[in-house]
């Protein structure tokens, strides 16, 4: 049996705009914004939403509550970070919101793309370390969601006695976990925990390379058929190949070259991070027909977007379906236009394609 597709769109709480490089074009966060967004996501079908954690960005937890508050079916997909929120306050928030929300959250793993960041928060540990914190975090969590009794825990970085919190998860045995990331102790995490590890854009070869080699690794953990795989990626998608492009190039019109070295330097210690960057130098403008590198001179992490035509979109993103992946989070220009875009051309094709694995909108 196959296993069935699901989409995800991106709730912009930094803002949002049609050019990176006109400040007028900017639109800011509010909850106006947030609204037209979250609603055109669920009409389009989506079956959850990324909420992303950065300096720029309102704050996650609150922002998701107030979305989901708004809509009916769409889940949340809230950032857990280690370090920020002790693993047994973490389990009570996040057992709080699936029970108030009728099951309608999913947990994305996220250790920190900027140095610079994590230290202004106040949060002290090496990348490395937070991965290994994050590690006994989730182990914490999956603990206090299906004892039937007090937990105890002694790891490097807790020690709990006699740990309790009530509600439980209204999903059983607990909501699903996500995690992006490139480096080792990522794909380590991902390989114990995660439901879907997102890759941020590649070649299908080097994406097919790194599934079968995080699916190694979570066979070690005797989870091999549990973890699945997904794109995060960025869409433009217009009537007209023509159109696709037009847009693609206003969005980087007028970039600077200091807003550049900034994405370049200031998340430079995040290894997925390198290799958008890599594959920026190395493959030009295109790592695909229709997968373009544009966006990675202006935006950190999931800076690949698939530009094209509606056959020329649902193609390229069918060629990662074929490879296995079953999980795709994206994100576009306006982000309550393009929803709404990717619902009307997209959605169907893909649909026809991949019948009876679509999940119902």
């Amino acid at each position: 049996m196959q296993v069935p597709l699901e989409f995800g769109w991106f709730l912009p709480t930094s803002g949002d705009t049609t050019c990176y490089g006109d400040r007028d074009k900017f639109i800011q966060p509010s909850a106006e914004l947030f609204d037209r967004v979250i609603l055109a996501a669920e009409a389009a079908g989506f079956e959850y939403f990324l909420v992303p954690v950065a300096t720029t960005c309102w704050e996650a937890w609150i922002s998701s509550a107030m979305a989901v508050a708004k809509t009916k079916r769409i889940k949340a997909l809230v950032a857990a970070r280690p370090g920020y929120v002790s693993p047994v306050q973490l389990a009570k928030m996040a057992a709080t919101f699936d029970q108030l929300s009728g099951g309608r959250l999913s947990v994305n793993l996220i250790a920190g793309q900027s140095e610079a960041e994590t230290e202004a928060d106040g949060i002290t540990f090496a990348k490395e370390d937070r991965y290994a914190l994050m590690e006994e975090d989730v182990s914490i969590m999956k603990a206090l969601w299906t004892a039937r009794g007090g937990v105890d825990f002694a790891g490097r970085f807790h020690t709990l006695k006699g740990a309790r919190i009530s509600p439980q998860p209204l999903q059983k045995p607990y909501p699903r976990f996500y995690l992006g990331g490139g480096s080792s102790e990522a794909w380590d995490v991902s390989a114990k925990h995660a439901d879907i590890h997102l890759f941020w854009g590649d070649t299908p070869e080097r994406i097919a390379t790194n599934m079968a080699t995080i699916r190694g690794m979570a066979a070690h953990c005797g989870r091999a058929e549990a973890i699945g795989f997904g794109m995060r990626l960025q869409i433009l998608c217009r009537e007209t190949e023509m159109e696709a492009w037009d847009a693609a190039h206003e969005l980087v019109r007028d970039v600077t070259d200091a807003q550049t070295r900034f994405i370049r330097t200031h998340y430079a210690s995040s290894v997925a991070n390198r290799r958008v960057q890599q594959l920026a130098r190395e493959h030009g403008e295109l790592i695909g027909p229709h997968l373009w590198t544009g966006v990675t001179r202006v935006r950190p992490g999931a800076g690949i977007v698939v530009v094209g035509d509606p056959v020329q979109c649902a193609a390229t993103l069918q060629q990662f379906i074929d490879l296995g992946c079953t999980s795709f989070c994206l994100s576009g220009y306006l982000h309550d236009e393009e929803a709404t875009r990717f619902a009307r051309w997209v959605r169907p094709l893909l649909a026809e394609r991949n019948r009876g694995r679509m999940l119902a909108a």
